[in-house]
């Protein structure tokens, strides 16, 4: 939602200060380790930012600046409570940085999801033609666009993510059905791959050799989205499962569209679950290739609290069809000590092999 407009930018600058306080106090409930977690979430302030970086010593000034940020920021805690939640183990610019791109990947996911008659579809062909304008700031019209320029130039995001993902929200232009994991596998990249990638350069991978892993993770976060949201899809006629691993485990659209759970159905959602784990697997070793200041812990969180709701799926028996799965706030706790162990855990190896 957008903020409102009689608010300046201190009181929103304030607000999000206050927010960061609360935020943090919950961090540090959630994996009973004070000391630690106030090191890992303060280390981004202290330490300086990488030589990669375009510096822009002016935008704490900018009142536009920081209104559109408040707005990103809004966009981001209203959208994914997931990703809001683990984006406070991040340094603050990080952090804004990260909201402002998924404000981006919102809107344009927006346009066609909220203008199904055509009028969207119209709308995503204008912003891959007019790219470069709203980089430049010319196109202060979109709440986002001011935020979303500082942080493509700030830590030199490369354009294609951005293109691709705008052709991945046109996949999803009227009725949709993927034939097989290839087709499937060729749209998580266009809608999720490409935002790990997008990712990747706030969280500033050292290693180019980490980028397919950033893929990786981009692609488990969206085929859990899917498992999570088989109901809701089918009421906007999208069925994203592979038609013929439907037909090899013998369940039907019809079925689905019932939201009959039987045994067939249990086996086709242990199937994806282990795919989509399988990714979350794949993407672990290129988290220790990003800037240690908060950057490895987020992504940990992500991992772990995104993952968790295939977990919700199993302790529910498969029945995604009652209401929509969510990881609880206790959950996430008892998740965020889980990544707090593996960020511990490989950060001790990587010191060890140093």
């Amino acid at each position: 939602m957008r903020p409102a407009t009689s608010r300046g930018a201190g009181s929103a600058d304030r607000a999000e200060r206050r927010d960061e306080c609360h935020e943090r106090k919950f961090f540090r409930v959630a994996h009973r380790k004070p000391i630690g977690v106030a090191a890992t979430l303060s280390a981004g302030k202290r330490l300086r930012r990488h030589k990669g970086i375009v510096e822009d010593v002016n935008w704490m000034n900018d009142a536009e600046l920081i209104k559109s940020q408040a707005y990103c920021r809004a966009q981001a805690k209203a959208g994914s409570r997931s990703f809001y939640f683990a984006s406070f183990a991040l340094p603050k610019e990080k952090r804004i940085a990260a909201y402002s791109v998924y404000s981006f990947c919102r809107y344009i996911d927006d346009l066609v999801d909220n203008n199904p008659s055509g009028s969207g579809l119209s709308a995503v062909e204008w912003i891959q033609g007019n790219f470069d304008h709203i980089i430049n700031q010319d196109h202060a019209e979109l709440p986002f666009a001011f935020a979303f320029a500082n942080a493509v130039k700030k830590y030199r995001i490369e354009k294609e993510p951005f293109i691709a993902l705008t052709r991945g929200v046109l996949m999803d232009s009227g009725p949709v059905t993927f034939s097989n994991w290839q087709d499937l596998r060729r749209y998580c990249y266009h809608v999720a791959s490409v935002v790990g990638l997008m990712m990747a350069r706030i969280f500033e991978l050292k290693d180019d050799s980490g980028l397919q892993q950033a893929s990786d993770l981009g692609t488990a976060m969206q085929l859990t989205n899917i498992l999570r949201d088989v109901k809701e899809d089918l009421e906007r006629d999208r069925l994203y499962l592979p038609l013929d691993e439907l037909k090899q485990f013998g369940v039907s659209r019809a079925q689905l569209e019932a939201g009959e759970v039987d045994r067939k159905f249990r086996e086709l959602m242990k199937f994806q679950i282990a795919r989509a784990r399988h990714f979350y697997i794949r993407a672990e070793p290129a988290i220790s290739l990003l800037q240690d200041d908060g950057s490895q812990f987020a992504v940990w969180v992500m991992r772990h609290v995104y993952s968790g709701i295939l977990d919700e799926i199993e302790r529910i028996d498969y029945d995604i069809f009652k209401h929509r799965v969510s990881t609880s706030p206790v959950r996430k706790m008892q998740l965020t000590s889980k990544a707090l162990l593996d960020y511990s855990k490989n950060r001790r190896n990587r010191l060890r092999v140093n």
